[in-house]
């Protein structure tokens, strides 16, 4: 089990420290036990005071070190993590259950990409060019708050803390109080890879004080969250008085659209499977799955034994798929949409309410598929964050697109198709920030975003980058 006293302090100048204002600590619950595994500091605002001052005073020094110093430090952190890679994976099996498995495989080695990816950007990227006799310069953008999530504890953190300080803004983090564990691993690596005092600074607690204190900061000049759209919607209001920037990576309910050219032998599984992974708690999973009217019967065939084929158990066991999701809120959140889906009148293809055969404790739920015959139903709108997916039968492409495109979301999208052609013209059409096309290997350095009320501004890669930049014109730089 993971250390637990170092979660009741807080990151702040270098220095781990007590919060300024005595408080009761907040237990950390096992998703897997519903027993308590631990505890994290419970901050206030002003616990985000002092880190942003630290910040504040760090930057004039960091914003001016060179893009080779920066890269060191990058690459200081990344053997840390490597070295701790086992740990890392633990933590988060342990703090919001995810399969070990899916933990070592997916969890930790994307948070690694992200890292690797800020140098490799950073290694290339001109951050002065010239424009007739004006220069453009990129800066950082100065004191950064990152408020991140629950759910992919380790690899959001990553997806904003590298570009941020590949730019050399400093940072105030403010991690889910749900999963702190892996979050205290990693802020002990920067230290360990001796990040300037100031340059990184976190407290934890809940989102009400600690990450509204953040958004409303007059000192802070930019804030990144990733989260629910409704916490985007708080932040960005909260930010709003001081004119700060805010990036949001927020909810979805992307579309898998089948056409009926595709392998579905292949497709069928591997959409389930994605669909459903880290028990359905991405927020671009593609929960939707479009399938042509015709072949519905089949898909319902096919989709049931892929989710049947799916373990659900201890997270800590190698053979298990999917583990519980992160917490008691989200469990009851899942129930009852599972109950709306059955009220609504959609079909039941496999799974349903309650715990799977055999646990009477712990936020396990059972995979759940629905064919959903009317799109506009609940279940097929709106964001479940657990393994539930929906088949949604269509007539023609033209109807496939059209309800691909009926959602107030716009994070992610698949198609599937064996005539590649087809499926290009079909992805330009699709209003979300990511296509992916015939389920293609992940890309950290291909722009994450969304459309709509998926957020704003783009992460990963040169993208993740230039969100943390400001834009500068120098005239009269060059000679004439």
């Amino acid at each position: 089990m993971i250390s637990a006293p170092a979660c009741d302090l807080i990151y702040i100048n270098g220095e781990w420290r007590h919060p300024a204002r005595s408080a009761s600590a907040i237990p950390v619950i096992s998703p897997a036990t519903e027993q308590v595994i631990g505890s994290v500091a419970q901050s206030s605002a002003l616990d985000v005071d002092q880190a942003v001052a630290a910040a504040r005073a760090a930057f004039p020094a960091f914003s001016a070190t060179t893009p080779a110093q920066r890269i060191a430090l990058l690459g200081r952190i990344l053997v840390l993590m490597e070295e701790r890679a086992e740990p890392l994976a633990q933590a988060i099996c342990q703090e919001m259950g995810a399969a070990i498995g899916f933990a070592r495989t997916a969890h930790v080695p994307f948070g690694l990409a992200h890292i690797r990816a800020a140098i490799e950007v950073l290694e290339r990227f001109p951050f002065l060019t010239p424009q007739g006799s004006t220069a453009i310069a990129r800066e950082a953008i100065g004191v950064c708050g990152l408020i991140t999530p629950w759910n992919w504890p380790l690899y959001q953190i990553t997806a904003k803390l590298a570009p941020a300080l590949a730019a050399g803004c400093t940072i105030v983090l403010k991690p889910s109080e749900l999963s702190p564990f892996s979050a205290h691993m990693l802020a002990q690596i920067l230290h360990e890879a001796g990040t300037p005092p100031g340059v990184f600074n976190m407290v934890t607690g809940l989102g009400e004080e600690v990450g509204a204190a953040i958004a409303a900061h007059g000192d802070i000049d930019m804030v990144s969250i990733t989260g629910s759209t409704r916490a985007g919607v708080l932040v960005a209001q909260a930010a709003a008085p001081t004119v700060k920037r805010v990036t949001q990576e927020l909810g979805g309910k992307s579309p898998n659209i089948l056409l009926d050219d595709a392998d579905f032998a292949r497709v069928v599984p591997l959409g389930v499977a994605a669909g459903l992974r880290n028990a359905g708690q991405s927020c671009s999973a593609p929960t939707r799955m479009l399938v042509p009217q015709a072949r519905l019967a089949e898909v319902e065939h096919m989709a049931a034994a892929a989710a049947r084929a799916l373990v659900v158990g201890d997270p800590s066991l190698e053979t298990t798929d999917l583990g519980p999701v992160a917490n008691r809120n989200q469990f009851d959140k899942v129930q009852r949409m599972i109950d709306i889906g059955l009220a609504e009148g959609a079909r039941l293809v496999w799974g349903g309410p309650g715990r799977p055969d055999g646990f009477d404790r712990g936020f396990y739920c059972r995979p759940t598929i629905f064919t959903c015959p009317d799109p506009a139903m609940r279940i097929a709108q709106e964001e479940i964050f657990g393994p539930v997916l929906c088949l949604i039968p269509y007539r023609d492409e033209e109807d496939a697109i059209r309800i691909a495109n009926d959602t107030v979301y716009g994070l992610g999208a698949h198609v599937q198709s064996a005539d590649l052609d087809r499926a290009r013209r079909v992805a330009g059409r699709i209003r979300a920030g990511q296509v992916h096309i015939n389920h293609p290997a992940w890309d950290g350095m291909a722009a994450f975003g969304g459309y709509k009320q998926s957020g704003n501004g783009r992460e990963y890669g040169r993208f993740g980058l230039e969100e943390y930049l400001e834009t500068k014109a120098i005239l009269g730089y060059y000679p004439q």
